[in-house]
């Protein structure tokens, strides 16, 4: 059995972790309130934003942002994967390095043979990882969720379609974790371009849309501000899911703390009454021995 010193240290170590922890849960849960409020305004319109955008198929075939659309020959191929900047947030980073891994290693697996699959991290737990293991990083955004807007956002967006449109490559996956409630996030992989047909219960059939005042104006508008919010949204849903993640898995830790701390008291009355025991029948033993 330990000694109460030792005991006591742990007790100690255990009481200051609960602490970190319990306020870690409550800067997140704090954090996670206003990346909620975020995600759930924008999510509607970006959705029917992307179904006006698909159901335009039909509609942009003669025009330049038709190339938005196209599907090309596999050669060359994008990976976004998004993670956050810090840990403690359980599996949520590693659970998106696992898939993106998967993807690269199975379903592109010729093409990272011949060294066509590139990737781009936004955040510093994708880029560490990637970069330590020699991968084809071609950018790192560490800092955007330190600031997370939309104006910041549309840069990156940008410069996806500018390579798209250059030909840099055929297609661009962006992996991130989907926002479903503080306690659950889906893991998403998710075709950005060439834009991919909507899977939503509302547009099985294409709309037929009224231009005004031109067809070729609105698409030319439409199809890029679409995209940059489709990119924006997948930004505000792994940050929201972060938050949701680092809650739970600080609550789980509060928990352990306190269950470790409920078994550390029992071990140390257990120790302190042993060692009152063993000084009564010290104390006792040493008055037997002054009578004889």
């Amino acid at each position: 059995m330990p000694s109460l010193k030792e005991v006591r240290t742990r007790i100690s170590s255990v009481i200051s972790t609960r602490q970190i922890t319990s306020a870690m849960k409550m800067v997140s849960a704090s954090k996670l309130r206003r990346a909620q409020m975020a995600i759930l305004k924008l999510r509607p319109y970006a959705v029917k934003l992307n179904e006006i955008l698909v159901n335009l198929r039909s509609s942009i075939e003669n025009t330049d942002e038709a190339i938005y659309f196209n599907e090309r020959k596999l050669n060359k191929v994008l990976l976004v994967v998004v993670t956050s900047n810090r840990g403690l947030c359980g599996a949520f980073n590693t659970n998106a390095i696992k898939l993106a891994l998967n993807i690269i290693h199975n379903e592109y697996a010729s093409q990272h043979a011949a060294g066509n699959v590139s990737l781009i991290c936004i955040g510093k737990k994708a880029s560490d990882f990637f970069t330590r293991r020699k991968y084809h990083v071609v950018a790192q955004y560490i800092e955007i969720f330190d600031k997370l807007t939309y104006e910041n956002s549309v840069s990156i967006s940008q410069k996806l379609m500018q390579e798209f449109i250059a030909g840099t490559y055929d297609r661009i996956d962006i992996i991130y974790n989907q926002f479903k409630n503080a306690a659950m996030q889906k893991l998403i992989r998710e075709q950005f371009l060439p834009v991919a047909e909507f899977k939503g219960k509302e547009t099985k059939d294409s709309a037929d849309y009224i231009f005004e005042p031109g067809k070729t104006e609105i698409v030319k508008e439409l199809v890029p501000r679409s995209l940059k919010v489709q990119f924006y949204k997948t930004l505000l849903d792994s940050f929201a899911s972060e938050h949701g993640a680092r809650m739970t898995a600080m609550h789980q830790a509060t928990d352990n703390a306190e269950e470790i701390l409920r078994e550390l008291r029992l071990s140390y009355n257990k120790a302190r009454q042993a060692s009152i025991t063993k000084e009564i029948l010290e104390i006792i033993a040493g008055a037997n021995a002054l009578k004889g």
